[in-house]
């Protein structure tokens, strides 16, 4: 079987500005539940066909747009002027791998749509045996969309937009998602001749339809029962019910799966997070990026994690953020804890509430349970860190780092100016104030000694 026959091309068009989502940024560019619109239609469609024969048609920042899929082994075409769907089709001719075997349509806007969908549409087109096939869907309230008039045979002789629609036309139900299948040959020699619409002077794909049934060919329809698939983003509005979409089948996959989430409808949790059989997720948390959750977690109200793997029975306790680390079995962080990136925290670590990790190594058992600032650092395991602990890690040129060794003692309120080394077992009293290294097993004292001056504050006061 060759490759046309046994995979179809794929034409994603995402060269639009998106004028309604009033944003600087192409509307494919926008995200929903941690993916740009355009990534999540290039991912539904790599389940059908090889990258290869993938086409994203781009326009409007084709450089971003081309940029952010690049390294996917798809391929681009450019539509320079914006001249309609038609149009778009067209620039993309010399992109397309072959022009034998069936090409499906798609758009960069529409990032609901399922690959099973998609494997539908191909099963049904091939059982119709037409020149095209669409996925249309019935709406109760079809205002805005274009009608499928279909005959006696459930053929589509047209498509009829709501501008331009007669009384009898706009109750038609049934509308145009505009999701195509085509027979390849077909469609290339149709498109030709699609004419500019008289006012808007674009090249309309719906055109396509009456033009291949005046060659006497015929259009089948994929009627969907899920209209909330099939959705296009043209503004903030629509995409905010995107997003609620998205959150809501992904916290019923995970629920289904073994996860407890006390309050579905408040969590945020991205596409690819990944969690453990009975973690549990308590309201208004946020799992975003690649985060990976563990078995049996807590993560506590308001806590956000950030490209973040935890392992199985660690707690986030609430309104901690985390981003980009690795927290290890058993270990407890927060409440109100910042991790901001690059840190690793050891199992049965424990990091308390106000506590703060930049670039740091928490080795096992490590405690800093209240009050710590802990940058470029790399603290042994089952060392204490006390409230007020602070690395000074930057010298206002370079960044230096801090090392403390096993089983050693900080004690409240010490400042350890990097570059630092701290060894095994040793203690610092608290309130000092570290710049030289300190020995295994030594006690650093650096600070000034306390002097009493017996009977001076009420000699201060009789002074008033």
């Amino acid at each position: 079987m060759s490759t046309h026959e046994s995979h179809p091309v794929i034409v994603i068009l995402a060269a639009g500005l998106g004028t309604r989502m009033r944003s600087r940024k192409a509307k494919v560019l926008h995200e929903a539940a941690g993916l740009t619109l355009v990534e999540h239609v290039v991912r539904s469609a790599m389940t059908l066909a090889p990258p290869d024969r993938i086409v994203v048609v781009t326009g409007h920042q084709a450089d971003q747009v081309e940029s952010l899929l690049a390294g996917r082994g798809i391929r681009f075409a450019r539509q320079t002027e914006q001249k309609g769907t038609g149009h778009a089709l067209e620039v993309c001719r010399n992109a397309v791998p072959d022009h034998e075997g069936r090409l499906i349509v798609l758009y960069g806007d529409c990032p609901l749509l399922a690959p099973s969908t998609l494997q539908a549409l191909w099963a049904h087109h091939e059982a119709a045996g037409t020149a095209a096939t669409i996925i249309s869907t019935r709406l109760d309230n079809p205002f805005g969309y274009g009608r499928c008039v279909v005959d006696e045979d459930d053929h589509v002789r047209s498509i009829v937009e709501e501008k331009v629609a007669t009384p009898e036309q706009k109750a038609i139900r049934l509308i145009n998602s505009g999701i195509y299948c085509f027979e390849a040959p077909i469609l290339w020699k149709a498109l030709g001749k699609i004419t500019p619409n008289p006012v808007s002077k674009e090249y309309y794909l719906t055109d396509i339809v009456e033009i291949l049934n005046g060659s006497g060919e015929r259009v089948s329809t994929l009627a969907h029962p899920d209209a909330s698939e099939l959705l296009g983003i043209n503004t903030r509005v629509e995409l905010a019910e995107v997003e609620t979409i998205f959150r809501t089948r992904k916290a019923r996959e995970l629920m289904l799966a073994g996860v407890t989430i006390q309050r579905p409808e408040t969590v945020q949790i991205d596409l690819d997070v990944t969690v453990g059989m009975d973690t549990v997720i308590e309201p208004f948390v946020q799992l975003v990026g690649s985060t990976t959750v563990g078995e049996d977690c807590r993560i506590g109200s308001g806590s956000i994690l950030r490209d973040t793997t935890l392992a199985s029975g660690v707690e986030i306790a609430p309104y901690t953020l985390i981003q980009n680390s690795e927290v290890a079995k058993g270990a407890s962080i927060g409440p109100f804890a910042r991790l901001r990136g690059d840190n690793y925290v050891g199992e049965n670590a424990h990091i308390g509430n106000f506590v703060e990790l930049k670039k740091t190594r928490f080795g096992a058992g490590v405690k800093a349970g209240h009050l710590a600032y802990l940058g470029d650092s790399e603290i042994g395991a089952g060392t204490n860190i006390g409230a007020g602990t602070i690395f000074c890690n930057y010298d206002g040129v370079k960044k230096h780092r801090t090392v403390i060794g096993e089983k050693a003692f900080v004690g409240s309120n010490s400042t350890l100016v990097a570059p630092a080394v701290v060894g095994d077992g040793a203690y610092i009293a608290a309130g000092s104030v570290v710049t030289e290294e300190v020995p295994a097993d030594a006690l650093a004292i650096g600070r000034g000694r306390q002097v009493n001056k017996e009977g001076w504050a009420a000699k201060k006061r009789q002074q008033r």
